[in-house]
């Protein structure tokens, strides 16, 4: 997870870092930047009334460039991002969807619920025409688009009583905009009234709702006593200016940003004293400006801050955002960070998908869950205090150079969506190729591994876990640490234990323990050319009553294995429950000697102080059915049983992890058992 979450940042670090690169482009071809102020003269009339639909204000009257021009420069100052922006809306000619309604529920849902937004809806009377044509409505719709104003259509025809009940007896235009000034308040409908059908009248009407929600000053006096006043709102914003009414993207955020920022229009158009905007520090016109409690913020000079929807409204989120934007943005750098999984995860196709949707539904899920207290937490009533240093925070934090250039950015790759998943992918990718290339140089052969192979391991590990005993039937402790990562445990707690498991990493592996097989009174082949001279001057008597009392051992061990009652192990069960020549419980055992025969390093008693002490005392690898030698490497699994180290890591590599004896998962630690006395001791010398 935390690797996840490593390639996450520094995948926003490389978008980062090509912005600029971008910027360095344009900057070289060009000579301009984005924040560079753009002359509204040198502009053709196309372009600045494209500018002036961008921001909502009405030229129907105004049939000269020079009156255009000065309409630009009153609503703000141009930039050259602002302009770039505007023109590539203009020029991409995509149709916005429009609602149509079923009924009087739809409407209700749709509109008459919608507490922080606007509705545009068409009715349509029974055996009526429209009053706005189909062309008409496709502009209008498309206009009033850009402003966050969502449309629709309601035929009285699928709901004839909702519609006399209402009064619609003839086809209309309805807007819904909220009726108070607070979060969440009534919404009221207001019907079109006016004669000339036409575009711009009808958006003239919208903005002049919209605006009169907006409150507006307009003389020093009134400033004065606003600028003064101390009341719920934390954040408000001043828009000083020469206009008869505020632009629409103005009048749409105050309704969106409802409950949260204030939003006042200060006309200065036939003000004649205006030294009091001097002593708060207004000194041009127009400006936008937010008060604070920390101060004011004159927005528009940093980078991206445009005159336009969309730039101000990410601006007011990052300083006063909503419990949702803060659960979308979670949600989408969690799936960020879950699909880095399918880079990173090596071996066959199908495994990369089943791991992604493994990881998928288990963040997911984990981030829901996560939510519910924090919802719940964010309800306590004491909780003052820590919200407003929260926003305290957000606003000294989102108001720096850095936080205007992450915001410039988010405006740039959302516009660009293509560059984005691009990116990404790219990225991905390189993550995926140095990786593999990691893992080949630690001999992992997973790597090659094809879909058919990866789908019989797969079969395998299903199958052993369908036949695995039930764990509460068993006698294993209450107990148990696990050792696995924080992305094991999560996938497990996701799935049932007879559903589809995930893979399991094969890391724990290394971390098994390992030694060597060692007998009491084997020499090593130094100590023998050492002792080589000692060994030709014994006697023969002494070597004959060597070989005699050893074998007299031997008799015994086979004595107490082949003799004892019942055939049981001399040896607790407790304490050896494999397969060996001390326990002959397991039938592997019965196999093993069936044989006959034994190694010549049977007849040397086995060390068992080499052993680790939660390691069960066993001479014989139940995988390979071969009995111990001296020198042979062994690893232990956490239940306690001992196998040669090249068979059971075969074992464990090919899916099957767990012990192949008891089935307890070899990832997962084990109460240790209670040691019996060595075997040595018991036998009789």
């Amino acid at each position: 997870m935390w690797l996840k979450l490593f390639f996450l940042l520094l995948y926003f670090l490389v978008l980062f870092v090509l912005a600029r690169f971008f910027e360095a482009i344009v900057w070289y071809e060009t000579g301009i930047f984005a924040t560079q102020l753009v002359d509204p003269v040198a502009l053709s009339f196309k372009k600045l009334k494209t500018i002036l639909e961008c921001r909502g204000l009405g030229y129907s009257g105004l049939p000269e460039k020079k009156d255009v021009r000065e309409l630009v420069e009153k609503s703000g100052d141009l930039m050259e991002g602002e302009l770039y922006s505007a023109l590539k809306e203009e020029e991409a000619s995509e149709s916005v969807s429009s609602t149509n309604f079923s009924g009087e529920m739809h409407f209700y849902e749709l509109v008459e619920d919608t507490k922080d937004g606007i509705w545009l809806v068409q009715v349509i009377a029974n055996d009526r025409s429209p009053l706005v044509g189909k062309i008409h409505w496709e502009k209008m719709v498309k206009k009033v688009s850009r402003f966050g104003i969502r449309t629709g259509t309601f035929n009285c025809s699928s709901d004839p009583r909702y519609c006399r009940r209402r009064g619609w007896v003839r086809s209309t235009l309805i807007m819904s905009v909220p009726q108070t000034s607070t979060s969440k308040g009534k919404v009221m409908l207001k019907e079109y009234s006016g004669r000339k059908i036409e575009v711009e009248h009808i958006f003239k009407w919208i903005t002049a709702h919209a605006a009169s929600r907006i409150k507006t000053i307009y003389n020093a006096e009134h400033l004065k006593e606003e600028w003064n006043k101390s009341d719920q709102y934390w954040l408000k914003i001043y828009l000083f200016a020469n206009l008869d009414q505020p632009p629409a993207f103005f009048s749409a955020l105050s309704i969106k940003f409802t409950g949260r920022v204030e939003f006042i229009f200060v006309n200065v158009e036939n003000w004649d004293n205006k030294s009091y905007m001097t002593d708060i520090g207004i000194y041009s016109m127009p400006s936008y400006i937010l008060r604070t409690p920390e101060g004011i913020y004159r927005y528009g000079n940093h980078t991206g801050e445009f005159i336009s929807l969309q730039a101000m409204d990410s601006f007011l989120r990052s300083l006063q955002p909503e419990v949702n934007d803060l659960f979308v943005l979670s949600l989408v750098l969690v799936n960020l960070m879950a699909w880095m999984d399918l880079f990173i995860t090596q071996g066959a196709t199908i495994k990369r998908f089943v791991v992604l949707i493994s990881t998928l539904g288990t963040y997911n899920s984990l981030l829901i869950i996560s939510w519910l207290p924090v919802l719940g937490f964010l309800q306590l009533p004491y909780l003052d205090s820590f919200y407003e240093y929260s926003l305290k925070l957000l606003r000294y934090s989102n108001t720096t150079t850095l936080a205007s250039w992450v915001r410039a950015d988010w405006m740039f790759y959302s516009s660009h969506p293509a560059l984005f998943l691009s990116t990404y992918l790219g990225h991905g990718l390189l993550i995926d190729y140095f990786e593999k290339k990691r893992r080949r140089n630690n001999n992992n052969d997973e790597v090659n591994a094809n879909n058919l192979e990866w789908l019989s391991s797969l079969w395998d590990w299903y199958t052993s876990y369908l036949f695995h005993p039930i764990a509460s039937f068993q006698n294993f402790p209450v107990e148990s640490d696990w050792d696995e990562d924080p992305d094991l445990f999560l996938e497990r707690l996701a799935f049932p234990d007879l559903w589809l498991h995930p893979l399991i990493p094969t890391d724990y592996i290394k971390n098994l323990p390992m030694w060597r097989f060692k007998c009491l009174g084997v020499q090593s082949e130094e100590e023998v050319s050492e002792g080589s001279q000692d060994t030709e001057n014994d006697s023969e008597s002494e070597n004959t009553d060597t070989l005699s009392s050893e074998k007299e051992v031997f008799e015994d061990k086979q004595s107490v294995l082949h003799n004892s009652p019942g055939r049981t192990s001399h040896c607790d069960a407790e304490a050896c429950s494999c397969a060996n020549k001390y326990c002959q419980t397991s039938p592997y055992e019965r196999k093993g000697r069936s044989y006959g025969s034994y190694n010549a390093n049977e007849d040397m008693e086995p060390d068992w102080l080499t052993w680790p002490a939660d390691m069960l005392h066993c001479t014989e690898c139940v995988v390979c059915l071969e009995n111990f030698e001296n020198g042979c490497l062994l690893m232990g699994l956490p239940c306690g049983h001992v196998f040669h180290q090249n068979c059971i890591v075969m074992w464990l590599a090919g899916g099957r992890h767990c012990c192949p004896v008891c089935r307890w998962p070899s990832y997962k630690k084990k109460q240790p058992y209670a040691q019996h006395q060595p075997l040595s001791n018991d036998v009789p010398s």
